[in-house]
């Protein structure tokens, strides 16, 4: 499978030290060029970027369709986003990490797989390579990392957590 990420599952996973999911599950992980610069570049995931910088499975790619990005860059996505969402779609049966909720939108509706943070936590728990879910989904509200009431119990509840 082809797995393509945008940068905010790869930050996300990074703040809670659980990067190591992404290598288990995917022997490849593309980083669309304006995604590893987004992370990198930007002083404020320094730690992040060390990290991501460290895993082997994760490679850069560039992507060639400049119109369609300046295309969903115009729908108000991010070049982030935008060159994710269009290395996916070029990508024969590719799985899209994305989190942002237009830009899952868009891809949907270009067809494209996808899968964000805690479904990728979800898919950790169900295959043993996490005990709990709970303790990391707290961990992300103390990083700044916003899920909703209604979600947060739903991803409880569907881990089989929910007291």
């Amino acid at each position: 499978m082809i797995v393509v990420s945008d940068a905010t599952p790869i930050i996300t996973l990074a703040k809670i030290d659980r990067l190591d999911i992404l290598g288990r599950f995917y022997h490849e992980v593309l980083l669309p060029n304006a995604v590893f610069d987004e992370v990198c570049r930007n002083p404020a995931f320094a730690a992040e970027a060390a990290a991501i910088q460290k895993c082997e499975f994760m490679r850069l790619k560039t992507v060639s369709r400049t119109q369609s990005v300046k295309i969903l860059m115009a729908s108000g996505l991010d070049l982030g986003e935008s060159e994710a969402i269009v290395l996916a779609d070029t990508l024969a049966d590719a799985l899209l990490l994305i989190d942002e909720r237009k830009g899952r939108q868009i891809a949907r509706n270009m067809g494209i797989r996808i899968t964000g943070t805690l479904g990728i936590l979800l898919q950790a728990k169900k295959l043993g390579l996490i005990k709990n879910i709970k303790p990391l989904l707290d961990r992300l509200i103390t990083e700044n990392i916003r899920i909703s009431e209604s979600l947060y119990s739903s991803i409880l509840e569907q881990a089989g957590e929910k007291p």
